[in-house]
């Protein structure tokens, strides 16, 4: 297996620079592992292959404003910070800056606000990367001060800032959204628990890290980034109960997928326990899942490690094949993209 295997063309003109008017009416391919058959249908119309007892399960993660633009003090150079993720173990961030060469340590840039807000952040160590470790004066202003930022690949400015934020988001911490839920309405969800559909939230916070492609050519030494999740023990309970009964676990997102497999591969418990912390779980073809049935997904960058999870839980051939036939039909692809559910 080579990172190679998991490359594809994929014309400019597919990735979706804004999103679909309405949530919902978004094209969702339906992949059967177990028949092979593809299907063509409208997002809203996932309430069709999700039945009684299923357990839907989301990432309650929401974005923060971590593009923050300010000068550094003592020349006036204009700087951008870009926070990754908050330290583990100290009240700093890991950031992205520019200019770097001119931020070494101990340089301090002011960030103001239109209101009259202005704070101090100051570059505490340089990591791994070219990353810095910035501590910032007052990190309640952050979200006043700052701007979300959209992935690399979209350029076209968004008008409703809420529409890179799920409609059940509510833990703010990611800085990338967990697209696979930006297709869903309050009103399908509202649908789906009037089937009998049980919904459930965890948390995984998003770094920028999940937009990298794997630069080694054995996927095996990539190193997978880190990510705060939370299961809790409620959520856990639920889960564990379903899979002890035979129902479905439908994932929402590969952050789902991810931080529920890894809650179970560290779990005391005989399948999923509460857990609170930093999840960096690689899953390549070949993985034995624990808690996910089913998949809901967006369609990833080429030689991610999400395009190879989806290829662990459906098969490569099959993943490649679902691809090569999703250019062919024009699906749009990426965050703001289509959708794939995987039974």
């Amino acid at each position: 297996m080579k990172t190679s295997d998991f490359d594809y063309s994929l014309p400019t003109e597919l990735i979706a620079q804004t999103p679909v008017k309405v949530r919902d009416t978004s094209r969702l391919m339906v992949l059967d592992r177990a028949s092979g058959n593809m299907q063509h249908k409208q997002f809203r119309e996932i309430v069709q292959f999700l039945r009684c007892g299923d357990v839907l399960v989301m990432n309650n993660s929401r974005v923060i404003p971590a593009r923050l633009f300010g000068r550094k003090a003592d020349t006036g150079t204009v700087a951008e910070i870009l926070l990754l993720r908050r330290s583990a173990t100290s009240q700093t961030w890991e950031a992205l800056v520019k200019p770097g060469r001119r931020l070494p340590v101990g340089s301090v840039v002011i960030l103001d606000g239109n209101n009259g807000l202005s704070i101090t952040a100051e570059i505490k160590a340089v990591l791994d990367g070219g990353i810095r470790q910035v501590a910032f004066s007052d990190e309640k202003a952050l979200s006043v001060l700052g701007n979300i930022p959209l992935p690399p690949y979209i350029h076209t400015p968004l008008d409703d800032k809420e529409r890179y934020q799920t409609v059940y988001a509510n833990d703010p911490g990611s800085v990338a959204a967990p697209t696979a839920g930006l297709h869903f309405t309050v009103t399908l969800l509202e649908e789906l628990r009037s089937i009998g559909v049980e919904i459930l939230e965890t948390t995984l916070h998003i770094g920028l890290d999940t937009f990298r492609p794997v630069m080694v050519d054995d996927p095996t030494q990539h190193h997978i980034h880190r990510e705060y999740g939370i299961v809790t023990a409620h959520v856990a309970k639920r889960v564990s109960c379903a899979k002890q009964e035979g129902r479905r676990i439908i994932c929402v997102g590969t952050t789902t997928v991810r931080l529920l497999e890894y809650a179970a591969n560290n779990s005391s418990y005989a399948l999923l326990d509460r857990f609170a912390g930093w999840v960096d779980l690689l899953i390549l073809p070949g993985y034995k899942f624990r808690i996910a049935d089913v998949m809901q997904t967006n369609f990833h960058l080429p030689k991610s490690t999400l395009l190879m999870m989806v290829s662990a839980f459906a098969g490569m051939d099959f993943i490649k094949c679902a691809y090569t036939e999703a250019v062919a039909l024009h699906y749009r692809f990426y965050s703001f993209g289509d959708s794939m559910l995987i039974v």
